[in-house]
């Protein structure tokens, strides 16, 4: 007799739950990147010293997201502007146009190029990285390289003595913004990168020293896990458009990490969706109130853009009736409609879970804080979820498909 009993698992205890976490922070190794001195890292690019104004980022995925994430937060803080000593420019994509739409933003004589792949073998990177070094001269001169110490690619790098930064074995790409891949552009850049590890190592521990994030992350996690046959889409609504890039980022870390077969052989997986406001409250907002309740929501807020940009005291014929937002900040105002929309949703519609994360300022202390935070709470949720959060068999069938078909052409 052949008896095939599928009972529903049992969820584990918070206890056991941290446990596992703790456990695992012993072989992840994004768990002690906030802990890192950097003394040695500015010192040795400090000694580099060059002179370049702009810098292109040759990666994808995990090698760029991140750190697009924290550049795009704070490009345009007025502090910053001051002390940015290099502009990036992103190359990802394998797209002609958008390749040689970049491309035209760029003084090529005045670039520091930085290749980053964590496999050495990327073959969109590697792609791009083909096509620079034919159209301008690249070389120990003006290009770095970061990727694992025994890829192909550091191979290259060693072949040719240019300077090749290291990416951890135990990082995973989608986790390593703050290691090399992250730290080293944005330092050169003249972004505050202990500061940045300094808001991470704030949200690691609370969490390990069990402060405030210990039972609010495990709370948060144990929402999704129990609740993911119902409500199995995770949007987050970003207000502001300083955080495009990590919505970015955390579509791919969400994604990538959660969308897994668990140990039962189950699929398993939360969309991620993520959402700027005012912007999509004209497009999004009317699916989440009135759809179907399959999404969960987490607004996420500035308290204090540090700019008093005012609505111009202007009264337009025919118009009259907005007056009322006359000399008004912006910055009053988008965080009105952020306060409103919220409102609409929990007020109005109380079958809609959401929570509220509010920013303190735009500050690398802060995005560390808000990166690091997500990573906790997608490996909590894949402990949850009983999956391997780290690994991507589900990325490299394709891979292997391309190859093959590019060898056949």
């Amino acid at each position: 007799m052949k008896n095939n009993l599928y009972y529903p698992q049992v969820s584990l205890s918070d206890k056991e739950i941290f446990a596992e976490i703790k456990k695992e922070r012993e072989v992840i190794g994004y768990y002690s990147l906030p802990y890192v001195d950097t003394t040695v890292l500015k010192t040795r690019l400090d000694d580099l010293n060059f002179p370049q104004k702009q810098i292109a980022i040759i990666g994808i995925g995990g090698s760029t997201l991140g750190t697009y994430a924290i550049y795009n937060f704070l490009k345009y803080n007025k502090q910053h502007n001051k002390s940015l000593k290099k502009e990036l420019f992103f190359f990802e994509s394998t797209d002609p146009v958008n390749l040689n739409g970049t491309l035209a933003q760029l003084n090529l004589k005045d670039t520091l190029f930085i290749i980053i792949s964590k496999s050495g073998t990327t073959i969109e990177t590697i792609s791009i990285f083909k096509y620079l070094m034919s159209i301008t001269k690249i070389d120990k001169s003006n290009l770095l390289v970061i990727t694992e110490d025994d890829s192909k690619l550091n191979t290259f790098a060693k072949t040719n003595d240019i300077n090749t930064f290291d990416i951890p074995k135990n990082v995973g790409g989608r986790f390593s913004v703050l290691s090399n891949v992250g730290l080293v552009p944005l330092y050169l850049a003249g972004f505050d990168i202990d500061e940045l590890l300094k808001g991470a190592k704030k949200s690691s521990d609370s969490f390990f020293d069990k402060k405030k994030l210990f039972k609010h992350l495990l709370k948060k996690a144990r929402t999704y896990y129990e609740f993911k046959d119902v409500y199995n889409m995770n949007a987050i609504f970003s207000y502001s458009q300083l955080l495009e890039g990590f919505n970015k980022w955390y579509v791919q870390l969400w994604g990538e990490s959660l969308g897994k077969v668990d140990v039962n052989n189950t699929n398993q997986g939360l969309t991620p969706i993520g959402l700027l406001g005012p912007v999509d409250q004209h497009s999004f907002l009317q699916l989440i109130v009135e759809g179907q309740r399959d999404k969960t929501v987490t607004f996420i807020k500035i308290k204090d853009f540090k700019d008093n940009t005012k609505i111009a005291p202007i009264s337009l014929e025919g118009l009259e009736e907005l007056d009322y937002v006359n000399n008004l900040n912006f910055k009053e105002l988008i965080n009105l409609q952020a306060d409103a929309t919220i409102a609409s949703v929990k007020e109005l519609k109380k079958d809609i879970p959401i929570d509220i994360i509010e920013i303190e300022e735009i500050s690398e202390f802060e995005i560390g804080k808000l990166l690091f935070y997500y990573e906790l709470l997608t490996s909590i949720v894949g402990k949850f979820l009983r999956i391997n959060t780290y690994d991507q068999p589900g990325v490299e069938g394709g891979k292997i498909i391309l190859k093959g078909m590019l060898k056949n052409k």
